[in-house]
Order: structure tokens, then C-alpha cells, then sequence
């Protein structure tokens, strides 16, 4: 089974990965040194087979592997990052971009009522897909459990949280949880949490998209150790 992706960005990180089965490009200019069995088609034929911006790059690739969690395990300074129910495709694959760059060690998300990784969250990673571990869990509880077990403080992030973002001392293996973006955390997952942190709101609207969040939470995480 082969999955698509698309996009410069993304296609060519999927060569150096070595993923890419079959290319599909507009010009062979790029590509035709590297190796790859690959077809020049028009832009219609690329059109037909994804949903969104191309930029003349579409490519048949090895299935994306997911990882086991105790892959993403840390003995210090360890950070991994949690999904709780969310929804939007577009912003998994932000979080695993952000994730990818504040080099976190894993995405975990639950395999039912979630978003997956698929060609567009691919898309939107912008590469990053290629070397970001993704763990696919069956129930969130238990593997924040097991995570604490492994030494992990687990730091949810929500609107009601009694603490700012900035008022945690990071220096300890940390999970940090993401909620879905209509209803945030589930309460079995936030009873589960060691902190629970928000962020100040001084406007009208009254929470931050779920990607915009986490970039910030993260990188505060990475603010805190790196003083």
C-alpha cells in the first residue's frame, strides 16, 4: 500500500527519506538526476490526484510507519507532545512541523475521534512528516499513565487552567497535551494531568487555534530549559 504526497517541501524530503515509488512532476529539471522512476504529465493529471497545491510536485510513496511510544522516551529533558481529540487536519500537521523544529521527541493521538496523518496533514508538515515520530494510541489515559510511570509530568493546556503557561518549572521530562479545538481536553484525560496551564486572553475571543497554542507552549518549554 503507497500513500500520495505533494508539495515541494514535502516531495523532496520524501526523496531524501527515500520513500518516494513513483514521481509525477510538471518539469523533470529537479529530478531526473536522483534516481527515481518518475512521469512528466500536465497539470490537470496532477490536479486529479490530490487536494490541494501541488506546486508541480506529486509523488506515490512508502506507507508512512508510525512509531511505538517507547521510542519517543527520554531520560532527560525528554518532551512529547499529546493530542486529545483533535479535529482539523490542517492543524495536526502544523503541530507536527512546530514539533519537528523545537526538535519535541514524538506526536501521540488516539485512533478513533481524531484526525490521522494523511496526504494533506503531510502537505502541511511541509517535510517535517519525514522525521517526526507519530504514535497512534487506542486510549489516551493509559498511555499518560504509563508515561508518568516512565518518569513524564504531564501539562495539559486549557482556559481553565489556575496557572499560566510561564509559571512551570520545565526542567523534567514533560508531555504537554493539546485539546481538540471545540471542546479542548476530554475530563478523563485533564484529571490525568499534573498541571494544567493556560494562556492569557486579552482580547474578545477566547481561545487561540490548537497549532498557534501549542507553538507557543512549546517553545516556551524550550525557553525555560535553555536558561
Amino acid at each position: 500500500m503507497s500513500d500520495i504526497v505533494f508539495g515541494k517541501n514535502s516531495f523532496f524530503e520524501a526523496l531524501d527519506a527515500g520513500r518516494i515509488l513513483m514521481a509525477y512532476v510538471l518539469n523533470d529539471s529537479n529530478i531526473k538526476d536522483k534516481g527515481i522512476p518518475y512521469k512528466v504529465v500536465d497539470r490537470k493529471t496532477l490536479d486529479g490526484m490530490c487536494r490541494g497545491n501541488h506546486q508541480g510536485y506529486v509523488a506515490k510513496v512508502k506507507e508512512f510507519k508510525l512509531s511505538k511510544v517507547e521510542d519517543m522516551l527520554k531520560e532527560k529533558d525528554g518532551l512529547i507532545v499529546i493530542l486529545d481529540g483533535l479535529e482539523d487536519v490542517h492543524n495536526l500537521g502544523a503541530i507536527i512541523r512546530t514539533c519537528e523544529c523545537a526538535g519535541a521527541d514524538g506526536v501521540i493521538y488516539k485512533s478513533h475521534n481524531s484526525v490521522k496523518v494523511n496526504q494533506t496533514v503531510a502537505k502541511v508538515a511541509c517535510g517535517a512528516l519525514e522525521y517526526m515520530k507519530v504514535a497512534e494510541v487506542t486510549n489516551l489515559v493509559n498511555t499518560i499513565r504509563e508515561l508518568k510511570k516512565k518518569g513524564y509530568w504531564i501539562v495539559g493546556s486549557d482556559g481553565s487552567g489556575k496557572m499560566l503557561y510561564n509559571d512551570i518549572d520545565y526542567d523534567m521530562n514533560t508531555v504537554l497535551v493539546i485539546g481538540s479545538e471545540g471542546k479542548g481536553m476530554s475530563r478523563l484525560v485533564k484529571e490525568e494531568c499534573d498541571y494544567v496551564v493556560r494562556l492569557p486572553m486579552y482580547g474578545k475571543v477566547t481561545s487561540l487555534n490548537a497549532s498557534v497554542a501549542a507553538g507557543i507552549l512549546i517553545y516556551n518549554i524550550l525557553s525555560f530549559r535553555q536558561k
